[in-house]
């Protein structure tokens, strides 16, 4: 395939993304954490702009903006010394007027980015707390913790086309100020409003480390970070290695869990300072950022036939490229129920087949995994999924043919063979010209 072909092919898939998204989301709530840091960042007022699209594109938006920077700087600036115990800011009531201003300065900076985007914004107090109190001796002061949120009020709101911000401020009944964790109020404002999506945008990328990364189940690492993990995932990770994670990463993860287990599909940790990181994330099933998916985000199931145009698309390049023999939409329709598909999202990404012959052995053919999608592990997990199966069955082996990719398949542990090895069946039609190389794979005896 040519570049430009190649090109075209890459804009296409890409626009394909945004219009299934698009779709997907209209009339969905998106809750966004957005910490001082990035507020002041350079390229912050891009930011606001994808969020004025998502606005404009029928997405609500409600915002939690987190002032401890800004927070810090006013501490520091008045001399005024405040504790943390595990991770909790006692707030002093010489401290408190301070966070509230920083609370509230952050949440106009926020609303003033979105007016010159003509996006109407309010600041609201719709948080009703009350004080944390003396915990194991320690008096927290006018910290406070969350009572109720007034949801009703806030989808009112979103419901007229307002973005309803949100400070970390709350206030008890007879109006008392209490300084509350973003991070917490994000998390119940999510759940509260049955959002599909909770964003939080921080400045630099979490969950880098490279133990982090190792195999695990329901984890998934891309590109020197982790790029999904399931909720049960973070809940191992949480309860089993808390020693690989920072302060922070424990605290996002925590919270990350209560929210899908409080309804919301996806949790996203995302570096607020990348251009164009939002629309990346939400446009897209690859994404740039860390997610905690509540839901099976990925799934293998057998091929229908509204799937073969999908699977042709997928399968195109690597036709195109000798890899794989050419199919046809009616070839598909015959062998439908020997394929299995990848599904990424809801959306297509992979596809390979299981096809039998006699009573003892099976070919697994037509792997293909979408472009740009191929460091994902999808081919490996199609066919180790393939040979379950064939165990399933009773099968004795399996076997493949390739042309461009024996490396690939003997990675994943098949021996070399012969055309004489193959079923009577396959050798009658095994094409001298493409001289494919065969492997097999054996299956355990069954039990």
């Amino acid at each position: 395939m040519s570049d430009e072909a190649s090109a075209l092919r890459d804009e296409v898939s890409l626009i394909r993304d945004v219009i299934t998204y698009a779709h997907r989301f209209r009339g969905a709530v998106f809750v966004f954490r957005i910490s001082s840091r990035v507020a002041r960042h350079p390229r912050f007022p891009a930011l606001v702009q994808d969020l004025a699209l998502l606005h404009e594109n029928g997405i609500g938006i409600a915002i939690v903006p987190s002032p401890g920077a800004k927070i810090d700087e006013l501490l520091s600036l008045y001399a005024v010394a405040t504790e943390r115990v595990q991770g909790i800011r006692i707030a002093t009531s010489e401290a408190m007027p301070l966070i509230q201003m920083a609370a509230f300065d952050t949440a106009t900076a926020i609303m003033n980015q979105l007016a010159r985007n003509k996006v109407e914004a309010l600041i609201g107090n719709w948080v009703r707390a009350r004080a944390l109190g003396v915990r194991e001796g320690i008096d927290y002061g006018d910290t406070g913790t969350i009572e109720r949120i007034h949801a009703d009020l806030i989808r009112r709101a979103l419901e007229d086309g307002v973005v309803p911000i949100l400070p970390c401020i709350g206030w008890n009944a007879v109006g008392k100020p209490y300084s509350i964790s973003s991070l917490e109020l994000a998390t119940r404002l999510s759940v509260s409003l049955k959002a599909k999506k909770l964003f939080i945008v921080a400045e630099g990328e979490p969950f880098a480390s490279e133990e982090l990364q190792g195999p695990r189940e329901g984890v998934e690492a891309a590109e020197g970070y982790i790029s999904r993990i399931s909720a049960t995932a973070a809940e191992a990770l949480i309860t089993d290695w808390p020693q690989l994670l920072e302060p922070v990463e424990l605290e996002f993860l925590q919270q990350a869990v209560a929210a899908c287990r409080g309804g919301v599909e996806r949790v996203h940790f995302l570096d607020g300072t990348l251009d164009g990181v939002i629309l990346k994330e939400v446009f897209s099933s690859l994404g740039h950022a860390v997610m905690v998916h509540a839901d099976p985000f990925e799934n293998l199931r057998a091929m229908t036939s509204d799937d073969i145009p999908e699977v042709l698309r997928i399968m195109e390049p690597m036709i195109a490229a000798g890899v794989l023999v050419s199919r046809t939409q009616e070839d598909l329709e015959r062998l439908c129920t020997d394929f299995v598909v990848y599904e990424s999202d809801g959306t297509v990404r992979g596809c390979a087949a299981l096809h039998r012959y006699g009573s003892d052995q099976a070919e697994i053919a037509g792997v293909a995994v979408d472009e740009g999608f191929g460091q994902l592990g999808i081919g490996q997990k199609l066919v180790r999924y393939l040979i379950g199966e064939a165990s399933r069955l009773g099968l004795v082996r399996v076997f493949i043919l390739t042309t461009q990719t024996a490396d690939w398949f003997e990675s994943l542990g098949f021996l070399r063979s012969s055309p004489e090895d193959l079923p009577e069946e396959k050798r009658r039609h095994y094409d001298e010209r493409r001289k494919s190389r065969i492997y097999v794979f054996p299956l355990p005896p069954k039990a």
